[in-house]
């Protein structure tokens, strides 16, 4: 077997050019954001500018990414009765999607659900964090496997 050791930087450069990269292209290539869960006051269902800030860097990533869906998952905390509880999580899914519908993102691609109270992030008691939406990046094959 042989190896070959390029250690000569011009050479590796000339070798890429070669085969059509470029660095605009590096450059373009936008990597999924970090930050995938988005709190909430209570009882409002409303983004403020950093989350929607955050959301538009998820929809770039989305649009550069044709096979990535999402799923979005709206909670809320234990405070009322739990089919208000519902509603409010499905308020908050439902802005994060129009969101990232209006920044070019498919709506084939995102995926909803609303869970109410019932799946807490912290102690039922830190309702603070309980208040959220969260962003789950699905494989190509998985969407089709949970519509289908």
């Amino acid at each position: 077997m042989t190896v070959l050791v390029l250690d000569n930087p011009e050479l590796i450069a000339k070798a890429a050019l070669a085969s059509g990269f470029t660095a605009a292209a590096l450059a373009d290539d936008i990597r999924r954001p970090h930050r995938m869960k988005f709190h909430y006051g209570f009882n409002k269902h409303a983004l403020d500018a950093a989350d929607v800030a955050m959301l538009k860097q998820h929809a770039a990533y989305l649009r550069q990414h044709p096979t990535a869906s999402v799923r979005i998952h709206g909670h809320s905390d234990n405070f009322g009765a739990e089919d208000y509880n519902q509603f409010l999580s499905r308020l908050r899914a439902n802005a994060v999607a129009r969101l990232l519908e209006q920044e070019g993102v498919p709506a084939s691609r995102l995926m909803l659900s609303a869970w109410g109270s019932t799946r807490p992030l912290a102690t039922l008691d830190d309702h603070a964090a309980n208040r959220r939406v969260e962003l789950e990046y699905l494989s190509h094959q998985v969407p089709q496997a949970l519509q289908g």
